[in-house]
């Protein structure tokens, strides 16, 4: 069913709103490739994570410096490997979210991406089936910036030739709606499909 919402352009978070949250098969096996318990694991994979949203960090000098903290020395194949498990776990997509992108996207409502991700995400979000429902696609790295500093919702604002007023505002996370709706923007934060659908619904031309 189109959801058609003229007035206003609807960003989108990817990272569990989009993507689904990676599986305990994906984390078992990115895990294994690491070859060190759950407990000296996730501390430092997060730790660093902001770095490379930024794009402060490299992709290769992420995973060094995870190992740094371990107090391991992968070598470059393991690097690689790394990456290849740690990214592909991001990449599964929720149907039901998927399919509200393709109803706004026929009901000719204005979307766009807005995701706290590395470099490397940049060319699979653009490449990607889903692209062609994306007037814009913003990757943190790309800004060296991220949600929820407020630079960054009103370079993408901007962007898109529109005031904070007219941006809805899909995430996961509460502090990145709180950084958007201080703006004046309208957020909503992402719990599941139906609710989102709900909302969206409650916003469309009438």
């Amino acid at each position: 069913m189109p959801l058609t919402i003229s007035d206003r352009v609807v960003v989108f978070d990817y990272g569990e709103v989009i993507s689904r949250t990676p599986s305990e098969r994906d984390r078992a096996d990115l895990l294994g490739v690491a070859g060190v318990t759950p407990e000296l694991f996730w501390d430092p994979y997060w730790a660093h994570r902001d770095a490379l949203d930024e794009g402060v960090l490299s992709v290769r000098d992420y995973w060094k410096r995870v190992g740094t903290d371990i107090g391991v020395e992968w070598p470059e194949s393991t690097i690689h490997e790394l990456w290849v498990a740690d990214f592909t776990g991001w990449l599964s997509v929720d149907p039901g979210t998927f399919d509200i992108l393709a109803d706004l996207h026929e009901g000719g409502t204005r979307i766009a991406l807005l995701s706290n991700a590395g470099f490397d995400f940049a060319s699979p979000f653009r490449y990607s089936p889903m692209a062609r429902f994306f007037e814009r696609m913003f990757i943190s790295a790309e800004l060296m910036k991220r949600k929820p500093n407020a630079d960054i919702y009103l370079e993408v604002a901007g962007e898109l030739g529109i005031i904070p007023t007219q941006m809805v505002f899909i995430d996961n996370k509460q502090v990145n709606v709180d950084g958007a709706e201080a703006l004046g923007i309208t957020g909503h934060l992402f719990v599941g499909h139906p609710e989102l659908r709900s909302f969206l619904e409650s916003i469309t031309d009438r």
